[in-house]
């Protein structure tokens, strides 16, 4: 086949679409290459991520296994970075005109703080390069011919033939979305989401609204599964890095349980039970005279202290040098074991991520090319691979788009 023969869709106008539409006009100059995106406009699930500065991606300076930022496609991940990483990402953008900054959180931003100059970016890049950019566009049907070629149907009655196909839809609250990817021959995990708050029913607890203590550990009690952060108490439970990470980790296991789970947080963040009583015995020891309620350990927040003494049923004018061994005990599993009971997800506004999409068992490891439909490729939320906050399933995106756009 001629490069000019070649024509590419490309379904879906979000970051893992523009980046493969890009690659792939760098990668085949004379081929023609289109974007069709369902919505009015295009990138715009990049432009509320980060709150709206668009966190492009991450120094992965805190990752030592990957498997801490993508709790499902780790192993695909460390392949496909081979070819295209994090700092082929931010080289990539700083040589198209935006500079990037990294936070102290190792989280990386365009230096603007708007996530406009990114969207920009990659249009500009696309129009630049000849890629055509149709919106409104709604697919309705995917057939694959006799001769190998693909056949689109849209919803406006119209169809086109292509050679090749790239899928970059995004994550699909549910299975129903994918169906006709199902009837293809593709294995669908069932979507699920991720990345969510935690509802607490406890008045008590949730009267400390606003308060941040950072870091926690928070876990599912009788599982692996825990992570460390900054922890944001709400008025409906707990927000935070801590609880989307977690919320991230255990997507499928609360999906199954439909969002009740016992739930256990270490206040004292990753320090062991002996390093608390050995510092709660010296505090009490430096400090026999003094009230409980006015020395808050491990600069705890007075409220959470205030409200950890009353959780035990102390009262805060009682003197540290009255605090006996079984009371010591309790408020030394309080700090350290603290226990709660999801009743509930909320939504985290800047992403909405979801765990499931077609199978890796589908796609061919080092292309992302379908095992069952030759030329049909994936890229992006649409496979079953998701990442933490942070910047990770931005890189993602990217790193997917690049694969199967050198194709």
């Amino acid at each position: 086949m001629l490069k000019t023969d070649l024509d590419i869709a490309v379904i879906g106008g979000g970051a893992a679409g523009f980046m493969a539409a890009i690659t792939a006009k760098e990668t085949h100059p004379e081929a023609r290459v289109t974007i069709f995106e369902r919505a009015l406009k295009v990138l715009a699930k990049v432009e509320v991520t980060g709150g709206g500065r668009c966190n492009v991606t991450n120094s992965f300076a805190r990752i030592t296994d990957l498997k801490q930022a993508y709790p499902r496609g780790h192993k695909l991940m460390k392949r496909l970075m081979s070819t295209f990483n994090h700092e082929d990402t931010y080289r990539w953008f700083e040589q198209r005109g935006v500079p990037l900054v990294t936070q102290d959180d190792e989280c990386v931003f365009p230096k603007a703080q708007d996530s406009h100059v990114v969207m920009d970016c990659l249009t500009r890049q696309a129009t630049r390069l000849g890629v055509t950019i149709c919106c409104r566009s709604r697919l309705t049907g995917l057939t694959q011919m006799e001769d190998g070629r693909w056949q689109l149907a849209f919803q406006q009655g119209s169809h086109r033939i292509f050679q090749r196909v790239i899928i970059t839809t995004g994550g699909s609250p549910q299975a129903r979305g994918l169906a006709y990817l199902a009837e293809l021959g593709h294995t669908i995990e069932p979507p699920v989401p991720s990345l969510f708050t935690f509802n607490i029913r406890d008045k008590a607890f949730c009267n400390l609204m606003g308060t941040v203590v950072d870091p926690v550990v928070m876990s599912i009690p009788g599982s692996k599964m825990r992570s460390v952060g900054a922890l944001l108490v709400t008025h409906w439970g707990v927000s935070g890095p801590a609880t989307l990470k977690l919320s991230s980790y255990a997507a499928r296991f609360l999906a199954e349980k439909d969002y009740h789970s016992p739930l256990a947080i270490s206040w004292t963040g990753e320090r062991k039970r002996q390093e608390v009583e050995e510092e709660l015995l010296r505090l009490q020891a430096q400090n026999p005279r003094k009230q409980i309620g006015t020395l808050h350990p491990f600069s705890l927040p007075q409220r959470l202290w205030t409200y950890v003494i009353s959780k035990l049923g102390l009262e805060t004018c009682k003197p540290w040098a009255e605090i006996g061994r079984k009371t010591m005990n309790r408020i030394i599993e309080t700090l350290t074991n603290d226990q709660y009971v999801i009743a509930g997800k909320g939504t985290f506004r800047d992403e909405f991520v979801t765990c499931g999409g077609v199978s890796l068992s589908s796609v061919h490891a080092q292309t992302l090319e379908s095992k069952h439909c030759p030329g049909l490729f994936f890229a992006g939320e649409v496979l079953d691979v998701d990442a933490i906050t942070g910047g990770f399933n931005l890189q993602a995106a990217w790193t997917m788009g690049v694969v199967v756009g050198r194709q």
